[in-house]
């Protein structure tokens, strides 16, 4: 692109986000809006602003349909697809609370959701997914399910059941004029949206319009949106970062947002669709490292030492356009270097990504570093669901890697007790749904939120994520490891899928780790094992190898921080067996109780 233009809606003139998508309608009704893979024709199908508002009208007059009151929860249990969109903005209009809930969350828990929020409207994907939450559900609670999907099968079911709708059905055949609402409240609830919490049932933050308007203004000033961006969305809306900056803040700027049709395809979409923007958590980063450095190794010398070398001058002059180093000579390889290397990792982009965001978890700096290095343009943000989500970020401008960037405009920041974050201003929630208690703990008299995150903040005002509180490990020597910093050093390595790092109250540490199902028979052979035999995975060799590999990747942590036993295992841990949370978290308590046997073996006569 040669000429981008800014086309921003203020919160002030959107007060709501339903006035947001009302603004930008009347605003670019022509532009395209949104894209997505239309399964049954096989080709993308594209949405103006003007064709949006019209089938955000019908499902406005389906709703009203339901005798719903403003205030009722309703919820959304479906992948990212325009249609999220569409009912989200209805129940906003109207003045419903939307409850967005992840699909591949266990069916017991969206039913604990249902109950603990009162949904009395659920919209699901397809009548597989009901058949797999009936069970789940009290036969006497009184919800409305829609069925998004489904054909016949659908109909039919909807036909014997009176709780259930078919969309098709449901909705009216034409569309109306789209309702406007006019002197709403924009501190008025929007959304509970339920924290994944790693212990305990999860809570329901409850988040206003103009929690959610203000930080994606606030971001849209830290990182400017022009109309002419094209972003790829694949992380699920039910993410407050994806619905806040990959949704709200899109329609903030009048960005084309194209649906990914799955995880597995989007290296294809990423070549068809060649976004501008993308959103991502690192691990999505950390895979195509992965991938990236599986090809290098089957290279030649000479390949992989251009590539070293591409990213060593690639990161210099990151530097230098910073203003952190000056110019040196090998900054003057780079256009050839770019040229025969670093273009190719971009190509993989889609080409043209003028801009990266990554947040949900910390980026290891040798991901971001990797990926800087190579031209491609990466930032971090950081955030809680609590605060809407975003805290800080860096810019394109002032990009500190190391950090969580500064903390956004109207946003108060402080370190209290302990080294932790504390937080005050417009993102921060109104307060746990009907948990008084929760709210108390988390927000003080003051309105500061506390994070649990430990931080400092430089002397340039840039905030770093130095530890959890809670997740703190301590030796008894009287050490502390912060073991999410050593797990994600150790998952870097393209054999470990997931880790554990455990040892509270030991003398050493130790890991459960889980390996790549795909690599493991060739990394047995390697080692003179069994791959078919479950007996091989607690064969000496096998361990001694895999704790070589993570000495590797835990090269640059302290002495004392070194992993001196190891459980080895290929059985990932999921969201179903209750090991991991919707947003791919591992539960630690759960974790410890399901494997105590084996973490007992480990420190067994030491």
């Amino acid at each position: 692109m040669t000429q981008l233009h800014e086309n921003l809606i203020t919160p002030e003139q959107a007060i709501t986000l339903d006035g947001l998508f009302a603004r930008r309608v009347k605003r670019s009704p022509e532009r395209e809006a949104y894209r997505t893979f239309d399964r049954r024709r096989k080709e993308w199908q594209s949405y103006t602003w003007q064709a949006m508002a019209d089938q955000v009208s019908r499902w406005q007059q389906a709703l009203i349909g339901e005798d719903l009151q403003p205030g009722d929860r309703i919820g959304v249990l479906l992948r990212n697809c325009p249609e999220w969109v569409m009912f989200d903005q209805a129940a906003l209009s109207l003045g419903l609370v939307v409850v967005p809930l992840y699909t591949d969350d266990r069916p017991d828990n969206v039913a604990y959701i249902a109950k603990d929020a009162g949904l009395k409207l659920l919209l699901i994907q397809d009548l597989g997914r009901w058949q797999r939450l009936e069970p789940s559900l009290p036969e006497n609670h009184d919800i409305v399910v829609l069925l998004l999907e489904g054909g016949d099968n659908a109909r039919t079911a909807a036909a014997a059941e009176p709780r259930l709708r078919y969309v098709p059905d449901w909705l009216p055949g034409s569309a109306s004029t789209l309702r406007v609402r006019h002197g709403a409240d924009p501190h008025a609830l929007a959304s509970i949206v339920y924290t994944s919490g790693t212990t305990g049932r999860p809570k329901g933050v409850m988040l206003s319009h103009h929690n959610m308007l203000s930080v994606a203004h606030s971001v849209s000033m830290r990182v400017p949106v022009y109309q002419e961006d094209v972003l790829l969305s694949f992380l699920p809306l039910s993410h407050t970062f994806e619905r806040t900056v990959g949704y709200y803040y899109a329609v903030m700027g009048s960005v084309t947002v194209v649906y990914a049709r799955s995880v597995s395809q989007l290296a294809e979409d990423l070549a068809t669709v060649k976004p501008t923007a993308m959103i991502a958590v690192p691990r999505v980063f950390e895979r195509v490292h992965g991938r990236i450095q599986e090809t290098l190794r089957s290279q030649s010398p000479v390949k992989r030492k251009l590539f070293a070398a591409t990213i060593d001058v690639g990161w210099a002059r990151f530097e230098y356009q910073q203003g952190r180093r000056g110019w040196q000579p090998k900054l003057a390889l780079w256009p050839l270097l770019e040229r025969l290397v670093a273009r190719k990792v971009q190509e993989r982009l889609g080409g043209r990504v003028r801009l990266a965001v990554t947040g949900g978890a910390p980026i290891s700096p040798e991901i971001a570093r990797f990926f800087i290095g190579l031209g491609v343009p990466l930032v971090q943000g950081y955030g809680l669901t609590e605060t809407s989500p975003v805290i800080s970020a860096n810019c394109l401008e002032t990009n500190l890697p190391a950090s969580v960037g500064r903390p956004l405009r109207n946003l108060e920041v402080r370190i209290g007790k302990h080294d932790e974050l504390q937080v005050r201003g417009p993102g921060v929630m109104k307060g746990y749904w009907n948990n008084h208690q929760a709210t108390a703990e988390i927000i003080d008299n003051d309105g500061w939120l506390h994070t649990g995150d430990q931080a400092r903040i430089d002397d340039q005002g840039f905030v770093h994520i130095t530890g959890r509180i809670k997740d703190i490990l301590v030796l008894s020597n009287g050490e502390k490891i912060p073991p999410a910093d050593m797990e994600g050093a150790i998952t870097l390595d393209p054999l470990i899928e997931q880790a554990m790092v455990v040892g509270e109250g030991k003398s050493f540490l130790s890991a459960l780790v889980v390996l790549d199902g795909d690599k493991w028979p060739g990394f047995a052979q390697d080692q003179g094992v069994d791959p078919l035999k479950a007996s091989s995975l607690s064969d000496d060799r096998v361990e001694h190898a895999v704790i070589k590999r993570l000495r590797v990747a835990l090269k640059d942590f302290p002495g004392y921080a070194k992993i001196r036993r190891v459980t080895v295992m290929l059985e990932p841990w999921t969201v179903d067996d209750g090991l991991l949370t919707p947003t791919m978290k591992v539960k630690r308590a759960k974790v410890l109780e399901r494997y105590a046997e084996q973490v007992a073996d480990m420190y067994r006569g030491s």
